[in-house]
């Protein structure tokens, strides 16, 4: 049984990465097309909030008062980690290749890392100054003149979106608020096409789009077709999926499986636009990913005995017995990317 639940824990994660991968490649034709990123992800995450809207207000019982306690995580992660993020990847994409633009928005672990050196004062260990060199080395090549030349706007406004994915990290392992992770992201998707929308409205955001039939994968289709493709397999399936691979599998391997979205979205454009990676950007590319992967196992080795079961320990009073003191602690995957 245990064997079991750990196969469909990876085959759901991989298939979650798989689903983040394929966004960029999805919502290129559209951009491509004369949609604007800001009026492609409100789209995106409207489509989404709809889908996830019913699973999400079920995993709450149908009671809002968690939400209203812990409106400010939530307000920040909708804002920041879901349009935010989506916003500043697909005025990325606009510019540079998707596969790039992912490359450096998953360079998120490393900033968190010196986040937490500035904070704490107190240097990280060996294994994860060693990922974050190895990291920062790879994106040198894949941004470098060796790498390719690419627009230098674009570079920077993913270095944004990894910002935000760094802050949904943060949020994402919070397990205080009392709002489960599906509940999450639907409000997260909720106030994102809020803001999102209130934004176009106003002209904050440029809000363009084009309601025709779009050049899509070698063919023609309508608009909507690559909208609720991206709404609900890169937006809503992959939340789902993700999160469900996290509750079988831990957090620990989770993360590990979730680093396949690079790889997958590499693929993907490779396959229907046409971006394939020059041999430079590719070992760039090869030397950020394992990086992240030497900066994630840091984060085990405070607790072995954690390590071993793959779960987290959490404080508990004294005279409960220490067998009972170790707990899965809920989780939730962070957002694509955009």
């Amino acid at each position: 049984m245990h064997r079991s639940r750990g196969i469909v824990g990876i085959l759901l994660g991989l298939a979650a990465g798989l689903a983040f991968g394929a966004g960029g490649a999805i919502v290129k034709p559209l951009l491509e097309s004369g949609w604007s990123p800001g009026a492609a992800v409100f789209f995106r995450v409207s489509v989404a909030a709809l889908i996830l809207l019913v699973p999400g207000l079920m995993a709450l019982g149908f009671d809002l008062r968690p939400l209203w306690r812990a409106k400010w995580t939530v307000l920040v992660y909708s804002v920041i980690a879901v349009a935010g993020v989506q916003l500043a990847f697909y005025t990325a994409i606009a510019r540079i290749p998707v596969s790039t633009a992912l490359l450096i928005e998953y360079l998120a672990p490393v900033a968190l890392v010196a986040f937490v050196w500035a904070r704490t004062r107190r240097a990280p260990q060996l294994v994860v100054l060693a990922g974050s060199v190895v990291a920062i080395a790879g994106l040198v090549l894949v941004i470098g003149p060796a790498g390719g030349a690419l627009d230098p706007f674009g570079v920077v406004i993913a270095g944004v979106a990894m910002l935000g994915v760094a802050v949904y990290y943060v949020l994402g392992e919070r397990t205080d608020v009392g709002v489960p992770p599906v509940a999450l992201a639907a409000v997260g998707c909720l106030i994102g096409a809020i803001v999102l929308g209130l934004a176009g409205l106003t002209g904050i955001v440029p809000f363009e789009a084009e309601f025709v039939d779009i050049a899509f994968f070698g063919g023609t289709a309508p608009w909507w077709v690559p909208v609720l493709m991206v709404g609900a397999i890169s937006t809503a399936f992959a939340y789902v999926a993700g999160i469900q691979s996290i509750r079988l599998l831990g957090t620990r391997l989770s993360s590990f499986l979730g680093l396949s979205e690079v790889v997958f979205a590499a693929i993907v454009s490779w396959a229907l636009l046409g971006e394939a990676i020059g041999p430079v950007q590719l070992l760039g590319g090869l030397l950020i990913l394992g990086g992240i992967v030497l900066v994630r196992l840091e984060r085990r080795a405070p607790a072995l005995a954690a390590t071993a079961l793959d779960v987290d320990l959490v404080p508990v009073p004294d005279a409960i017995d220490a067998t009972d003191a170790a707990v899965p602690a809920a989780s939730a995957r962070p957002a694509d990317a955009p």
